[in-house]
């Protein structure tokens, strides 16, 4: 497993935004785990997170899989911190980013308009999430930047649950979705493969290991 990768994983452990047990997700699915990027909520957890996205971007872009971007979009509202945090790590090493972000409802007054920070026209952005579950959210950031005469390079994300949409009608994941439909690579820090990996090599987590493996068996993608 790359570095990156369980660097992030064990971060999310340590700050609880990686959990077990038994939850119910928007789905109806049970899950024998939840991940929820809100809890990356004090400075020096939100910086580790962003060292750890800027090495997976890093490596997708040296491998070639990702190309080139001069901007960073946050979708309303997780994305907002993700892609400034982003943009402070790449400011440490070097790389001054512009970060733009959208308001869920249009600002009437003052300086109006629906986006805040850099200019998207012309820039090619790179969108930062948290995860993708239905797409939903990446399709109307998508409608943002292109109204905005950006271009869109990539998504990436924190955690890809690899998780059919669903499975009586297609295994493919609702990241597998949108980068096929939309021909755009989809960078992940860490996948459900990653975290089974980890659980089966941990003597904390090797517990969870079968029910991971069970809902992976379930709801996974192919």
């Amino acid at each position: 497993m790359q570095d990156h990768r369980r660097r992030f994983l064990d971060l999310a452990l340590r700050a609880d935004a990686l959990r077990f047990g038994e939850f119910t997700l928007k789905s109806g699915r049970s899950s024998p785990y939840f991940f929820n990027a809100g809890r990356f909520d004090s400075g020096a957890s939100l910086a580790g997170l962003a060292s750890c996205y800027a090495d997976a971007i890093d490596s997708a872009r040296a491998d070639g899989s990702l190309g080139e971007f001069d901007g960073l979009f946050g979708p309303a509202y997780k994305g907002i911190p993700l892609a400034t945090a982003l943009a402070c790590e790449y400011s440490r090493r070097g790389h001054d980013l512009p970060v733009t972000f959208n308001r869920k409802e249009a600002k009437a007054h003052g300086e109006g308009g629906s986006l805040i920070g850099a200019p998207l026209e012309g820039r090619r952005v790179l969108i930062v999430d948290d995860v993708i579950t239905a797409g939903t959210a990446i399709r109307e950031a998508l409608q943002i930047i292109g109204d905005a005469g950006g271009i869109v390079s990539g998504i990436v994300i924190a955690l890809d649950r690899q998780e059919a949409v669903d499975p009586s009608i297609s295994r493919r994941s609702a990241a597998q979705t949108v980068a096929t439909e939309h021909a755009l690579p989809v960078v992940a820090v860490a996948s459900l493969d990653d975290l089974l990996t980890m659980a089966a090599g941990s003597a904390a987590l090797v517990d969870q290991h079968a029910r991971l493996l069970a809902y992976r068996e379930a709801y996974g993608s192919r």
